[in-house]
């Protein structure tokens, strides 16, 4: 792999190639995060680590936002995508609001901007009467009710409080997304949603409960969804319904047209993204332009997926026959993606040189097969002790992240122009005993 291969991964404007300065003099190029040499930062943090872009979440977040421009909406970020506290008050100070999906993730957010809290979405299929008391006490925007049972629930808790919930119901349009099973959610083969041919019935008992305020409707048909089409597809589902329950007498002010716009994880989207996003934001606001609707969006991925990376050393090299093997320090339990989904993510070397490339399988230490990054992969021959980046790791990386083999949980570092912030501390092992008790 050669210099030229690895500047081909970069992703702009944060993740690129720079010559560093070293006692004066010009030094070979290596990866930069903003303007910080991320050797500069394994070696002040240490590694496994994460590294986040504060520019890159304003840039992407500034697409989004020129995008829907002229049409009413609130951006309500996907907690689950990344739910570190000081990347959740960076997107309250842009502004956006949250989707949120348990109760821990709304205490994220309270603890992060409590202000933002009339800009949360509550989804999720299995909300208990404790996270519902929660979210009616901290007045939230709205709740999105997957079930009859759940909207019985709501409606109870409601009344016990002397609140009044305004509710969407989340539906289901049974249209097919090409995007791995896992993360596909607009079947009736899915646990997710109402069907759309049930949800009329709902939204009249709904109106029948004084606590209850019928407001709006929610979609969600999956995540990492390159295609556009889906999203219209849904969305015209939508705008019918609407008009049906305008119809009806419900005074549908709302439209959550969920998240799921999917990002490029084998090269680089940046110079495209802006593009992406406005062929996207047509997609889902055409079928709406005659209903008077202020728009909810959750989008999570698209935000700050390109805004990670996952710093990794090399430990060992190894061969099995005509098998070569980098064994790195970093594990399935810091970034479970290839593992759990076979998902790709591209790597490269933080110190990129002209040698030749070989192929290899990038492992971690844990002792499962499935422990791995990349398999059969071309890379630059690298030497032990040589760091490695796994781009594209801003969303479902720390998040998913485990003690399995009782490793302690990599540190996250947020990087803003020349300033790096310890955002969350390394782990110790004293850390993963103290709660247990013999």
């Amino acid at each position: 792999m050669s210099q030229s291969t690895s500047r081909s991964q970069e992703r702009p404007p944060s993740f690129v190639y720079q010559a560093t300065k070293r006692a004066g003099q010009r030094g070979a190029e290596a990866l930069h995060c903003d303007k910080l040499p991320a050797s500069e930062l394994a070696r002040r943090f240490g590694t496994p680590l994460y590294v986040y872009s504060a520019s890159m979440i304003r840039e992407r977040v500034k697409a989004f936002e020129k995008a829907f421009h002229g049409f009413p909406h609130t951006i309500c970020y996907a907690v689950k995508a990344n739910s570190n506290l000081s990347i959740l008050r960076l997107l309250a100070r842009l502004g956006l609001g949250f989707d949120v999906v348990s109760g821990g993730e709304l205490q994220r957010v309270l603890r992060a901007n409590r202000a933002a809290a009339r800009r949360v979405v509550f989804s999720g299929v299995g909300k208990t009467a404790a996270e519902i008391n929660l979210a009616l006490r901290s007045n939230i925007l709205a709740f999105n009710v997957e079930s009859a049972p759940e909207l019985q629930l709501l409606g109870e808790c409601a009344r016990n409080l002397r609140k009044k919930a305004r509710i969407a119901l989340r539906v289901n349009p049974d249209v097919s997304a090409e995007t791995h099973p896992y993360i596909s959610t607009g079947l009736h083969q899915h646990k997710f949603g109402i069907p759309i041919q049930q949800a009329r019935e709902l939204y009249t008992l709904a109106a029948q409960e004084k606590s209850l305020k019928v407001a709006s409707v929610s979609v969600h048909i999956g995540s990492q969804i390159r295609d556009i089409k889906p999203f219209r597809e849904a969305m015209e589902r939508v705008a019918e319904l609407v008009r049906e329950l305008r119809g009806e007498g419900h005074d549908i002010r709302y439209v959550d047209a969920g998240g799921g716009l999917g990002i490029s994880y084998d090269q680089s989207d940046n110079d495209a993204f802006p593009d992406r996003v406005a062929a996207y934001a047509e997609a889902l606001t055409a079928p709406l332009r005659d209903l008077k609707i202020h728009l909810l969006l959750e989008p999570g991925r698209s935000i700050v997926g390109p805004a990670g990376i996952l710093l990794t050393r090399l430990i060992y090299k190894k061969t099995n026959g005509a098998k070569k093997f980098l064994i790195v320090d970093a594990a399935m339990n810091d970034l479970i993606r290839p593992s759990l989904y076979s998902a790709h993510h591209e790597i490269v070397p933080v110190q990129p040189d002209s040698s030749s490339a070989e192929k290899v399988d990038i492992v971690g230490p844990i002792c499962e097969t499935g422990d791995f990054f990349a398999r059969d992969r071309q890379l630059q021959a690298v030497n032990e002790g040589d760091l490695l980046a796994i781009l594209d790791a801003g969303a479902y990386g720390m998040v998913l992240a485990s003690n399995y083999n009782t490793r302690p949980r990599a540190a996250e570092v947020l990087v803003d122009g020349a300033k790096a912030k310890i955002i969350r501390k390394r782990e110790t092992l004293q850390d993963l005993l103290r709660a247990e008790s013999l």
